[in-house]
């Protein structure tokens, strides 16, 4: 009889565990609750220096043409920044993550914003007015371009954010997914070994 009565308790248990588990999922995907806590998880991720690819192990990235527009809506493929240095994020307004590293990545591109041979390009599919209403609301300045074809295949990926560091002879030295500390020392300090290549 115990038995019985301890397994009735069991099941019991397990179901109300389950309905907790569903309704704390429900709650993240669902409400404000739940955007709030993947900003500030995001922003918790943010604050980590992304890796460096020794240079003995970089890609080098093999085909540079991908179609974009500038904010102006003038036409831009990144082939145009072959031989420079490139900062490239693929981002969106709505991603906790891409919000996280705003800061970071503002403050980086201040750093580098007059040196004619770092490009930093910003893109997106959103819409040029959300956009636009999203940096001026951040006070965000950044070179922001839209997509208007597939990345190259070294370039694509399914997640976002994704941020690439590509040298002058197109080695890959920074791949990540997800948002990072793009202000480190530890960038900067790529950034400006690639630019002495």
């Amino acid at each position: 009889m115990e038995k019985k009565t301890t397994q009735k308790t069991n099941k019991k248990g397990s179901w109300i565990f389950n309905i907790i588990f569903i309704g704390l999922i429900a709650l993240i995907l669902f409400t404000p609750v739940g955007s709030k806590l993947k900003y500030w998880t995001s922003k918790l991720m943010a604050s980590f220096t992304p890796s460096v690819q020794k240079v003995e192990k970089r890609e080098k990235l093999t085909d540079y043409h991908w179609l974009l527009t500038d904010n102006n809506s003038q036409s831009f493929d990144l082939s145009q920044a072959q031989g420079k240095v490139i900062f490239l994020n693929t981002w969106a307004t709505w991603c906790p993550p891409c919000i996280a590293e705003m800061p970071a990545l503002q403050e980086l591109y201040n750093k580098y914003k007059n040196n004619p041979d770092v490009v930093f390009v910003f893109a997106t599919t959103d819409p040029k007015n959300t956009v636009d209403k999203f940096m001026t609301d951040k006070g965000y300045n950044l070179p922001v371009y839209y997509i208007q074809s597939a990345p190259p295949p070294q370039l694509a990926s399914n997640t976002i954010p994704i941020t690439f560091l590509i040298g002058k002879n197109g080695g890959i030295a920074i791949r990540k997914v997800g948002a990072a500390d793009w202000s480190s020392r530890k960038v900067t300090g790529t950034i400006d070994q690639l630019l002495q290549e």
